[in-house]
């Protein structure tokens, strides 16, 4: 019995190195997606799961675990065993918007590691149709002209287009009311009904709005033309506001700690599948313009997302209840 013992402990000890040795990845892998089904995170993270799940010949199974704006998925990400098995599809919201206020029980410098950013959804200044400007330069005009008279929406207090609305505004001089909703729809609808004078609002919702006539738009609010948006230009040449680039970007991350090889990997992996123009196209189909930043490149943007986002929050003053 006792040479029985010694038999099997000494297998498990030569087994353990074997295993632990064994190539990744050897099993299924995780998408968590912090993001109920059908937002643009969640297409953008389906997206990169099903190419991920080709090239390394390993299912990558989207999870949605939505809630707190992001939170609560973003935060089990932080808190994973970073042993390559788990992937976060990361956005602007959770990642460089949301810590800043103070209530992310997770810090995305020290917790989670960059690993490829996939797109940026450019966002549009829209108005209903019938709105009294015809140009960007009537448009900023009018508002000025009449200080606290016209009001923006947005989809909630220290939502990304919240936040660019106002610098928006303070780079224009414009006094206007915010009205927040809960939620894109809700702010369009508003916008649409001209309950609620104006918005920035990404491509992705804005979209089939402004194609079908209810909703017109002065720009969008990356500093180029965007195949995305043909016929517009960046609010930073049409209001003559120069430096005036934001977005929200997507990517994948994953939990501090994970092996550089794996991450290195993952990230040649995207960096790939980005330069595919099938895979751009399937990018494009849900309003996002694929962009490839990998590695240090990657954490160095989100660095600079981190500083734009959090100097909008001082001079605004925007405080969460």
């Amino acid at each position: 019995m006792l040479r029985r013992s010694l038999l099997a402990a000494t297998a498990s000890a030569f087994a353990a190195p074997a295993l632990a040795q064994a190539p990744w990845p050897n099993r299924p892998l995780r998408m968590v997606i912090p993001w109920p089904p059908g937002q643009a995170t969640d297409l953008a993270g389906r997206l990169a799961a099903q190419f991920l799940s080709e090239a390394l010949g390993q299912n990558v199974v989207p999870e949605n675990k939505a809630g707190a704006g992001g939170m609560i998925g973003t935060d089990a990400v932080a808190k994973a065993t970073p042993d390559g098995y788990t992937l976060l599809a990361a956005s602007s919201g959770p990642v460089s918007i949301n810590p800043l206020f103070g209530r992310a029980p997770y810090d995305p410098e020290r917790d989670l590691a960059p690993v490829a950013m996939l797109g940026v959804s450019a966002y549009s200044l829209v108005v209903r149709a019938g709105f009294p400007a015809a140009t960007p330069a009537e448009f900023i005009a009018l508002l000025r002209a009449n200080p606290g008279k016209y009001s923006f929406s947005s989809s909630g207090i220290g939502a990304t287009t919240h936040l660019i609305v106002e610098l928006f505004n303070q780079r224009g001089g414009v006094q206007a009311l915010h009205v927040p909703f809960s939620g894109s729809a809700a702010s369009l609808t508003a916008v649409v009904a001209g309950q609620v004078d104006y918005t920035i609002e990404t491509l992705a919702s804005t979209g089939n709005l402004v194609r079908g006539g209810q909703l017109k738009s002065y720009g969008i609010s990356v500093d180029r033309t965007s195949p995305l948006a043909p016929g517009l230009a960046p609010i930073s040449q049409g209001f003559g506001m120069p430096g005036f680039d934001v977005g929200a970007w997507f990517g994948v991350m994953a939990p501090a700690g994970t092996p550089a090889p794996v991450v290195a990997r993952l990230a040649a992996v995207v960096t790939e599948a980005l330069a595919n123009p099938a895979v751009r196209e399937r990018f494009a189909g849900v309003g996002i313009e694929a962009e490839s930043k990998a590695g240090a490149e990657f954490a160095a943007y989100l660095r600079r997302q981190k500083t734009s986002f959090a100097e909008i929050i001082r001079s605004a003053d925007i405080k969460l209840d």
